[in-house]
């Protein structure tokens, strides 16, 4: 059994098993996480899953909702509370960068590894994973909807292009620091946005 911090010591059984399924799934895939693996992974039963979901995809669906409570509380609702404007899309665009540069999990972004895996797997798990993907680039677009009313962007500016290209930045960043190993990834995704707001103003 993996050794287990204080803090997760602290957890009950269901929060424990959240949060080492999504390591786990970090790594593995999300379609790879399995019961008895993570079983093996916290050292209780098949059966004591069980007790706290009801299948597989139960589970898994349950693993990407605490992704995602993670990614808002540590990312989203800080950056929310910037001004309006400039300041706030830059903020949601720090902590998106933050949050993949600096994961939480081991294999980094599960977002970004469930889209390869979900994206030609109809079902519930990708309607869900579409539906939060897709609430993510409407924050984002009202962010650079704000900042064009605000006059801090220009007045043609298209809202929609610009989420584009924000995602277009982060995935590319991500793909440069995790298969490529590129300790510049960071510095380049940073220049990259900073020629977007440029564009933008």
């Amino acid at each position: 059994m993996p050794d287990v911090g204080v803090e997760e010591e602290e957890m009950g059984t269901g929060e424990r098993l959240l949060e080492r399924g999504h390591a786990l799934a970090s790594e593995v895939g999300l379609q790879g996480l399995t019961i008895a693996g993570l079983a093996g992974e916290v050292g209780i039963s098949k059966a004591g899953i069980y007790a706290h979901f009801d299948s597989k995809e139960e589970l898994l669906h349950a693993v990407l909702e605490r992704a995602v409570t993670r990614f808002v509380a540590d990312g989203v609702e800080p950056a929310l509370r910037e001004p309006p404007g400039e300041p706030r899309v830059r903020a949601l665009f720090e902590a998106w960068q933050d949050w993949t540069e600096a994961s939480p999990v081991p294999g980094g972004c599960i977002f970004v590894s469930s889209a390869i895996e979900l994206d030609d797997r109809p079902g519930p798990l990708r309607e869900y994973l579409v539906g939060v993907q897709r609430r993510w680039a409407d924050t984002l677009a009202e962010a650079a909807e704000r900042s064009r009313r605000e006059g801090h962007f220009r007045g043609d500016l298209d809202p929609e292009q610009f989420v584009y290209e924000t995602y277009s930045i982060i995935l590319g960043f991500h793909y440069y620091r995790r298969l490529f190993r590129d300790e510049e990834a960071g510095s380049r995704a940073r220049y990259a946005f900073e020629s977007l707001l440029e564009r933008a103003r």
